[in-house]
């Protein structure tokens, strides 16, 4: 069962500042770019104001997550870079990999800000946003997300958050961040 907006709204500030608090990490809300509900550079994070706070806390922990990979190794930054249409089978789960594992940070954050009751939610949602960003990768269709959400997904298991160092890049507006 899907947890309801109210948990959300209890979540969501917590997780805020866990990432801004513990890891020195800023996270904006404001206008994001559609189709995107949120974007970041390696060094912070934005969430778009429109989105519902669902939404928002998916993203901020999915891209606290990427925030770790990025400082982590260089090659992350390059994942999911060619345009659609030109990914392998060995490209894909490559994608898919990196996906899982920001999500596995994400839900590790959540842990560490005292959220213990969403681990199938995000399993869902992360299962929803692999599965989007494979038919995109593949085809450049940006169909609705809500096309891919299947309940009951493989349990994600946490990814102890390793000691990082935050960089700047530069924002992925041009990506595919759901």
């Amino acid at each position: 069962m899907k947890p309801s907006p109210e948990r959300f709204a209890q979540v969501l500030p917590r997780l805020r500042e866990r990432v801004e608090g513990r890891f020195g990490i800023p996270v904006r809300v404001l206008d994001v770019p559609p189709p995107f509900a949120g974007d970041l550079d390696g060094a912070e994070i934005h969430l778009d104001f429109a989105q519902r706070d669902e939404i928002q806390v998916f993203t901020l922990a999915h891209l606290f997550g990427h925030t770790v990979q990025w400082s982590l190794s260089g090659r992350a930054r390059e994942i999911g870079g060619k345009p659609p249409g030109q990914y392998s089978e060995a490209d894909l789960a490559e994608v898919d990999a990196y996906e899982a594992e920001a999500s596995r940070y994400g839900l590790a954050l959540l842990h560490e800000a005292g959220v213990e009751d969403l681990d199938v939610w995000l399993s869902d949602f992360s299962a929803c946003d692999r599965a989007y960003l494979e038919n995109f990768y593949r085809t450049g269709e940006k169909r609705p997300t809500e096309e891919f959400w299947r309940e009951g997904q493989p349990l994600l298991a946490p990814l102890p958050i390793p000691a990082f160092t935050p960089h700047r890049a530069k924002f992925r507006w041009e990506g595919v961040v759901i």
